[in-house]
């Protein structure tokens, strides 16, 4: 057997010890791994220094993005919001085992929709070191085992997060082996997307070329979104004082994000489109008014601005162009807002805010494994509950079907609980 298979074969074999744990083995592995961060925070920045080092070099070769080497480099910041998010998690609700719903099909006859993990998933990343423990955290809590494969870019920096997160669930009293691994060939990817018998769900997080290669190359369920193309509308009667301020944070305050605002629609009747310019350009913002195409994510300090004739105008480009991940309308009017809000298809739709916000940190979730475009599963940012499933547990006294399909019993279907 390679050493691949075997480590997602023992990781198979462990995750279902996962779904029984109690939420306080879980609570100290969590707070196990925090205080392992905080303990480490020296040697985790030594660590990306290096791999920084490494970074540049390819980013002066054009091997890789600004935006890369941007999410790559971890900061105060970053480390404190992946400390917080983790204590945050600890502090939420045990997310399995939980009573979706009761029915009484017939008397002793009870049917319970009960939340479950998803099983062993796996996690493929590029230049996002800070992935690497949030996703565990989140996998800890929702009693999922995890297969992660990180970037070469952030090769010394995923080392030493893991370095704390096995020590930390290796001593963890109760905590199952396996259940969290770290691959660092590129080779492993090709392998695991073939792992279907093994592996429930794959998750990526980075470029458009890897999500597009995972989607197209695996028969396991993918997860994920390949692009973010988000954008704001500004009505004809949107608050100027308001504009401003969210369309220059939607850009600038992380441009290379997946949440940043890479089109803003203007309604041809908006009165102050020349002050948005020049606040956009005062920024430092490349403004592109007859872009090539509107389907590119710049993930950079530049936008396309488009003028249009109505709110029906914008919905139709936002859902033709955009990639359903978070869109913005800025209007004081319910009416237009209520109906942006309807018909515009992504994950999040906003009003009068920064598409920035769309993020599992800022919506409570205490930290999220990415953002999702799918119709199924989950949907926009995926946190503890997104990583969960149900089954059915059908509670009976010996009944059968038989007595059923010839009338002698009827199902009287009696809502009990969450129905």
């Amino acid at each position: 057997m390679n050493e691949i298979l075997e480590i997602v074969k023992n990781a198979n074999s462990a995750k279902n010890a996962l779904s029984s744990l109690s939420s306080e083995v879980k609570n100290r592995a969590l707070l196990n791994i925090e205080n392992g961060l905080i303990a480490s925070y020296d040697d985790i920045f030594k660590a990306n220094a290096l791999d920084l080092e490494y970074a540049n070099g390819l980013l002066e070769e054009g091997k890789i993005t600004k935006s890369t080497y941007n999410r790559l480099k971890l900061d105060e910041n970053k480390m404190r919001d992946l400390i917080k998010g983790i204590k945050d998690v600890q502090a939420l609700g045990d997310p399995v085992n939980k009573i979706v719903w009761t029915r009484e099909l017939d008397e002793n006859l009870i049917l319970k929709k009960i939340t479950c993990p998803i099983g062993l998933i796996g996690v493929i990343f590029e230049a996002r070191p800070d992935v690497l423990p949030q996703i565990t955290a989140l996998a800890v809590k929702s009693g999922n085992a995890l297969i992660l494969k990180g970037g070469k870019e952030a090769l010394n920096t995923n080392k030493a997060f893991f370095k704390v997160i096995e020590n930390a669930l290796n001593n963890t009293e109760l905590y199952p082996k396996n259940t969290v691994n770290l691959l660092f060939s590129h080779d492993d990817v090709k392998e695991i997307l073939n792992m279907d018998e093994y592996i429930d769900l794959i998750i990526p997080r980075g470029s458009n070329k890897l999500v597009r290669f995972i989607q197209e190359n695996t028969k396991i369920p993918v997860l994920g979104h390949a692009s973010g193309i988000c954008h704001i509308f500004i009505n004809e009667d949107a608050d100027t004082n308001i504009v401003n301020k969210v369309v220059i944070d939607s850009k600038t305050q992380y441009p290379s994000a997946c949440n940043s605002v890479e089109t803003v629609l203007v309604h041809k009747n908006y009165p102050d489109l020349p002050g948005l310019k020049h606040a956009l350009t005062e920024n430092g913002v490349k403004i592109i008014e007859n872009p090539e195409r509107y389907d590119f994510e710049y993930s950079d300090k530049i936008l396309a601005l488009k003028v249009v004739n109505s709110l029906d105008e914008a919905i139709l480009h936002i859902n033709k162009y955009g990639s359903h991940h978070t869109d913005s309308i800025l209007t004081e009017n319910n009416a237009a807002c209520e109906k942006f809000m309807s018909m515009v298809d992504s994950a999040g739709v906003y009003h009068n805010v920064s598409t920035r916000f769309s993020d599992g940190f800022r919506y409570g979730f205490g930290a999220e494994v990415g953002i999702s475009t799918n119709k199924t599963l989950a949907r926009g940012p995926v946190g503890i509950e997104g990583l969960c499933i149900y089954k059915y547990r059908l509670y009976g006294s010996g009944q059968i079907v038989a007595d059923y399909a010839n009338g002698t019993k009827q199902f009287h279907h009696k809502n009990i609980f969450g129905l």
